[in-house]
């Protein structure tokens, strides 16, 4: 089993930034990558970022390109979510989810184990 926790979200006025962090713990060994996904009022959750553990190749949404940084630090393992020039739009539940798979990251199913979720709201 593999345990995630996020933190960082919060109320921020649109133009700011915050820093999302998803804490791994338990059999990390046996994920591939970590994704972050999200869910809007009234909307299904959708894809945002991901990042392999090896080599650390980036996935985005084309939404986030060049707002939203996604990074990985293996030796705690945590990975973050850098999210500048923030927009109202961008207000949702933030999960954090881990993968045992080889292929495929930017699907729900492609996903063994998620987190809480951390609330983001921007304000216009």
């Amino acid at each position: 089993q593999v345990q995630l926790v996020e933190s960082g979200g919060g109320l921020v006025q649109a133009g700011g930034s915050l820093r999302l962090a998803c804490a791994a713990a338990g059999r990390t060994f046996s994920t591939y990558a970590m994704g972050w996904f999200r869910r809007a009022p009234g909307k299904e959750r959708e894809f945002v970022a991901a990042i392999r553990w090896s080599g650390g190749s980036t996935y985005y949404t084309d939404s986030v390109k060049g707002r939203f940084t996604i990074s990985r630090d293996n030796a705690k393992p945590t990975v973050y979510l850098q999210m500048n020039s923030l927009k109202p739009e961008d207000t949702a539940v933030y999960y954090c989810a881990a993968t045992n798979r080889l292929s495929g990251l930017e699907s729900l199913t492609d996903y063994d184990y998620w987190g809480q979720g951390t609330q983001v709201t921007v304000s216009s």
